[in-house]
Formats: structure tokens, sequence, C-alpha cells
């Protein structure tokens, strides 16, 4: 079988408190997935970000970074906790982001910057990593700021600088004006097959479940500043490809075929000019990421 992960350029509406704490212990991990654990803050260089870390004990873990108006709510619980079956999973607010504190940069290097703050701060000396769509961003940039903390790398429905389809953002979330949260997700992570709808409104369900503690709205300004950020990433670069040669490390690329926001044309580009990729492209999806379940 395979699960299915969709995550949209939108969010739905979630409340919630939260209590102070220290970095989970191993133990607790094992015992918690996507809907039970805790939310945790860190100090980060003076700023509190909001993380949760589930999963399997020992090894290398896994950071993973939303797209576009994500949170830690967004991500499909069928992926997550697979993932964690293998890895120990780490999934978290970068700054400004929901329940995480500060201003949210408007550009996609600042961005990488905090998250390398942010692993730093929970003294890992090596990750895994997994970006989707904007988190794709972040994630190429982190791997060529700072090599030497990265294992292996996950990019799902993302490209690089001046990725293809990417500048007309404006005009497709133009086009979804009056949809709800539901028919939003569906409409950027899958196609009209019945198929694929059935998939989507699986995997919206699944994003619902946790109903205990979840994540906050992005605020008006993070949601600007995201914007910003993806805007200028999509800005035309002669030398992306050259730059994302400098990548040595292992990387998995997955690509729905019928991206709307990022073609799939992206993850071809980068497969070319990656020393040790491998891809895999879906037909009949769109902003969707697929794996096998153990």
């Amino acid at each position: 079988m395979t699960s299915v992960l969709c995550l949209t350029l939108f969010t739905t509406t979630a409340m919630s408190c939260r209590e102070e704490s220290e970095i989970t212990t191993i133990q607790e991990t094992q015992t918690e997935n996507h809907q039970t654990a805790k939310t945790r803050f860190i100090s980060v260089k003076g700023t509190s970000f909001a993380y949760r870390i589930f999963g399997k004990e020992g090894g290398i873990p896994l950071v993973l970074l939303p797209g576009l108006g994500g949170s830690m709510d967004d991500w499909d619980p069928a992926i997550t906790n697979g993932l964690a079956q293998k890895y120990k999973v780490i999934i978290f607010d970068n700054k400004g982001v929901a329940a995480s504190q500060g201003t949210t940069p408007d550009n996609i290097q600042a961005m990488a910057n905090d998250a390398i703050d942010f692993i730093e701060a929970l003294h890992l000396n090596k990750v895994n990593i997994m970006g989707f769509s904007m988190g794709g961003f972040i994630t190429q940039r982190v791997v060529l700021t700072k090599p030497s903390i990265i294992n292996k790398v996950i990019l799902t429905g993302t490209g690089p600088k001046g990725a293809i389809g990417l500048s007309n953002l404006p005009n497709i979330i133009a086009g979804t004006a009056g949809l709800g949260p539901e028919e939003s997700f569906l409409k950027f992570g899958f196609t009209q097959s019945t198929e694929s709808i059935a998939a989507g409104k699986a995997s919206y369900s699944r994003t619902q479940l946790r109903t205990t503690d979840r994540d906050l709205a992005l605020s008006d300004a993070t949601s600007a500043s995201q914007f910003a950020a993806v805007l200028s990433w999509a800005q035309p670069n002669a030398n992306a490809l050259e730059e994302i040669k400098e990548i040595k490390n292992q990387v998995l690329i997955v690509h729905g075929e019928n991206d709307l926001p990022v073609s799939v044309q992206n993850a071809q580009n980068m497969a070319q000019n990656l020393d040790h990729a491998e891809t895999g492209n879906f037909p009949g999806f769109g902003s969707c990421l697929f794996f096998p379940e153990s």
C-alpha cells in the first residue's frame, strides 16, 4: 500500500494553549505519535520555538519543514507516523509561524538560518531533513549553508530558485477565492479523477485527527512574509541549477506530475544536477507525496 501526504498552501484555523517544557526524552517519544505528541518549546537565540518529537529510538532524526502556510498540524499523520516507524521525527514551527515567537523573515535564506539555529539548539550533530514546497526551498539553503549537520535529504513538491511555474502563484491563489479549506486542499493537491479526490478527502480528514493541543493559526504578518519569500524565490536565476550541484548528500526527490504551483519539470531539472539523487513522480496528483508504508 501507499500513504499519501498532501500539504496545500492553505491551513485551517486552530487555537490552543501550551505548556512550557524541556526537550523530550527518548522514552517519551516512543509512546507518542503525530496525534498525541506533546507540543514543546525551546529557546532559539532568545526566541521560543514550538516543536513536537516522536518516533523510533536511536539513529539520525528526521526534521520536517512544511510548505507555505503550513504548521505542525498540516502534516498528514499517515506520513509522519509512517516515517516515525523508522526515524525519530521532529516537526516544528519556524520563527514567527503558528505557536513560535518572533518575526517571520521575508526571505528563504533567513528562514534556513532559523531552521539551522533550531536544529543546533536541540544539540543535534547530524539530521536527515525533508522539505515540502516552500520547506523544500528552505531545505536546499540549509544543506548549502550548513552541510556538516545534514545526512540525507528529501525534497518534495519543490524546485530550485526560479522554479518553473512558481511565478504564477498569485494567479493560482486568486483562482481559489471563495473555496473552503478542504476545497482548497483538493484543488492544490489533487486532480479531478475519482481516485485522486478520494485520496485527497482521506488525507484532509487525517489532518483533522489531532483534536487537542492543535497548533495556532498563522498571523497575517507571517503569511505575508512567507508569500514574499516564495515570490522572491520564484524570480529567474540563471545560476540556480549550478548552485545545487554543490549538494553532495543523497537526495530523494518526490513530485506530483500535476503540481500546480511547482511544475514537475523542476524535479527533473534538480535530479539531473545532483550527484546522488533518486526521483519518484506520481501521475494523477498535484502537490502530493507518496511513501510506502512499512
